[in-house]
């Protein structure tokens, strides 16, 4: 995950965070953890199930080294089942299980840059390709399906088939198709005319060659960005959105037919198509078109719509439309994962129209959308229980008479898809995430404030830990702190929260603010769901083993606070105003008894380095050090993501330079590390090397660790682990 520096909205537009430090040896505990130790622990993700099996499977990222493990219902004992060895920056993404649940398909390696190549870091002469591959579950031995070149981060997605045949997936504008095993090919072709039309152009090639599973092939041709691949129940059809810049259309392809087909083709932008159980029907977003010139300083409303389209009669009608204000605005950060088509002719989505990001469900046939969620908290992930008849999401839903500690968790909750009074799935002090249901359980992936993130599945006790083997049996959890929830006011009257570290050693300590990226993006009181801020969660539980009161900071314009939390009209590049709540956090730690108030630092990465440097150029005399990792430094050099046609970008450019640290090099009096990967493809390397130079002219002491061919999220445990030793280092130095 990243920075994407989209201009819909520049100020949202960094999406990670960095790493943190330590003090001097004398400071540090005879039984303190090591580094390594804490960052050991194996990270799960990509958490899938079968359709028809009692199957889970899942990546685990342990030391750098990525293999796909599975386990099975009832008991899901969990086994490793590919082989991949070493710290080789290879990520694996969009993990996907056949319906029976007997072969898994994934993408391995990372998306191109903008000159096409891969990322390496390890520095191998060879030129690396993202590629899709598959695997028996009995076998785990990997068969090579294609490439796929993905092009922005996280838009690797992999789709099979109903009869788990086939795989498809976007890859350069297109949509390719290849068998997932050297027989679907000869296999389909002699299935009794059941899938004859499905197969007769997929097979046309593929039984000529015995080498066909390696070798994808584009499916057809079309014009535009070709993405969002959805396969008919019959698998027959494949729906996909054809991208064409300022608009969007949903496009049909069905096998053994030589046309595409075109639904409700408009100027608008369509999104997100979505098959009924049945296969008649499919219901889809439309967005308002892109209007030309408009100005970038205020925030614009983007209103929406859901239509739904029956594929017999080829005819189709809007069921549910959005208001016109900014709370209406298409939520872009979930509608992708929340938007399905349920059972009982229910269509479910989210909207912030209350200004909080919440379930809906709208009945096929139009009208008054119910609210599923109620209440001043925010959803997440969401999930249709395997009946389609109830949604389960996670939240930071919360009774603020009994655990008003929630708003900072996750926990995992239940709805009839028709409405109802939601039913709490987890509770307690832990925090659950991404869940699914198979064989009549939830499984899900969790953590606590000291137990790194882990698979479970969900009992009438709590829960159970999956692979429980795997953590490491030096994982230092007896000796992590549990954070406390704090809450404190910024300047302006705007309400933060934070997560206090506070170490296990008395007197007057250095303290450290942690500043996380994104900006969309909330810590949280235990293990994060995201690798980077996992990490990032270890590195604070690192520091404050070393002695540092460590304050996390959920600044504004981050998530799950409501919509004007998260959208300020003045934040990043339109004025900085979360700015004033770093400052608050250096404030509130001068009064704490154990805090030195002549000892705060700052440490984060993308936004949270962004805020760094605003913090080190603005308050030098409040912020002694800090560790700035690949942070945006001026948000005008970012001119080429700004319209020319805009009426207000003299105006917006100048803006967004008084709203960046380098606006105030001339005050900026603190040491500060640097620290980036050169192909980062979030923030633009050239930010770290123009503000190296400007500090050098202001005689300010800066350090540099730069990665080569590195990325923004570092894709080698060992750059996570040396970032981390040089912050602990650098902290030490200064601040000790």
């Amino acid at each position: 995950m990243g920075i994407r520096t989209s201009l819909t909205s520049l100020c949202v537009a960094i999406l990670l965070l960095a790493t943190p430090p330590l003090l001097s040896s004398a400071q540090t505990s005879p039984q303190a953890f090591t580094l390594d130790q804490v960052m050991s622990s194996p990270f799960p993700t990509n958490l899938v199930a079968a359709d028809h099996a009692g199957r889970i499977a899942w990546v685990f990222a342990f030391k750098g080294a990525r293999n796909v493990w599975v386990a099975d219902a009832p008991n899901f004992e969990a086994r490793q089942v590919t082989h991949y060895e070493g710290d080789d920056g290879m990520p694996i993404a969009a993990l996907k299980l056949t319906p029976d649940g007997k072969t898994f398909v994934y993408a391995r390696g990372t998306e191109v840059n903008g000159a096409g190549e891969t990322a390496d870091p390890t520095s191998n002469v060879e030129k690396r390709t993202q590629q899709v591959w598959a695997a028996d579950v009995d076998s785990g031995q990997p068969r090579l399906l294609g490439d796929m070149g993905c092009d922005e981060e996280g838009c690797e997605d992999i789709q099979i088939s109903p009869n788990g045949q086939f795989a498809v997936w976007s890859a350069k504008k297109q949509i390719w198709i290849a068998p997932i095993s050297p027989k679907s090919a000869s296999a389909q072709t002699g299935e009794k005319d059941k899938d004859k039309d499905q197969t007769k152009d997929q097979n046309k090639d593929q039984t000529k060659d015995k080498d066909a599973a390696a070798k994808a092939k584009p499916l057809f041709f079309a014009r535009g960005n070709n993405q969002q691949p959805q396969w008919s129940p019959d698998g027959k059809k494949i729906a996909f959105v054809s991208d064409r810049g300022d608009h969007s259309f949903v496009v049909i392809y069905e096998f053994g037919s030589n046309t595409l087909h075109y639904i409700l083709p408009s100027a608008d932008r369509d999104l997100f198509p979505r098959w009924s159980p049945d296969g008649t029907q499919i219901a889809f977003v439309r967005l308002i078109g892109k209007e030309m010139k408009q100005p970038i300083i205020p925030l614009l409303p983007l209103p929406w719509s859901i239509f739904i389209y029956d594929v017999a009669s080829d005819s189709g009608r809007e069921i549910w439309k959005s208001g016109r204000d900014l709370d209406d605005s298409l939520p872009y950060l979930t509608e992708g994962g929340s938007f399905k088509f349920a059972a009982k002719n229910r269509i479910i989505f989210s909207s912030e129209q209350d200004g909080w990001n919440h379930i809906y469900s709208v009945a096929t046939t139009g009208g008054q959308a119910t609210l599923l969620t109620p209440g001043k908290f925010e959803t997440e992930d969401v999930a249709l229980s395997a009946d389609k008849t109830s949604v389960i999401y996670s939240s930071n839903q919360y009774d603020p008479d009994k655990d008003p500690l929630d708003i900072d968790r996750r926990h995992l909750w239940r709805v009839n898809v028709e409405g109802g009074k939601p039913e709490a799935v987890t509770s307690g002090a832990t925090m659950e995430w991404t869940p699914l249901e198979i064989a009549g359980k939830v499984v899900c992936l969790g953590s606590t404030a000291t137990t790194p993130a882990m698979p479970y599945v969900v009992t009438s006790q709590g829960r159970e830990m999956i692979a429980k083997a795997a953590l490491p049996a030096d994982f230092p959890s007896s000796q992590l702190v549990t954070p406390k929830q704090v809450i404190f006011k910024a300047a302006d009257g705007w309400e933060i929260h934070g997560q206090l570290f506070e170490p296990k050693q008395a007197g007057s300590r250095p303290a450290l603010i942690f500043i996380h990226g994104g900006s969309i993006r909330q810590m949280m009181l235990g293990f994060h769901y995201m690798d980077y801020y996992h990490n990032a969660y270890a590195m604070n539980q690192y520091l404050a083993s070393r002695g540092y009161v460590v304050l996390s900071v959920n600044y504004r314009t981050g998530i799950m606070y409501g919509r004007h939390f998260r959208e300020p009209k003045d934040g990043g590049p339109r004025g900085g105003a979360e700015y004033k709540d770093i400052v608050a956090a250096g404030k509130y730690l001068q009064t704490l008894q154990n805090v030195d108030a002549k000892r705060i630092g700052l440490w984060g990465g993308s936004y949270g380095g962004y805020l760094t440097a605003m913090g080190l150029a603005h308050d030098s005399d409040l912020f002694a050090a800090g560790v700035d990792l690949h942070g945006v430094h001026d948000w005008s050099d970012l001119r080429e993501e700004i319209p020319a046609a805009a009426p207000d970008r003299d105006a917006f450019l100048k803006l967004a330079f008084q709203s960046s640290p380098n606006s105030a090099i001339a005050t900026w009096k603190s040491p500060v590390l640097l620290i980036q990967g050169d192909d980062d493809r979030n923030v633009p390397f050239s930010q770290t090397v123009d503000l190296l130079q400007r500090l050098r002219e202001q005689k300010v002491h800066v350090e540099e660790l730069v990665f080569p061919d590195e990325i923004h999220g570092f894709l080698m445990w060992k750059i996570w682990i040396r970032a981390y030793g040089a912050t602990d280092e650098f902290f030490g130095r200064e601040m000790r």
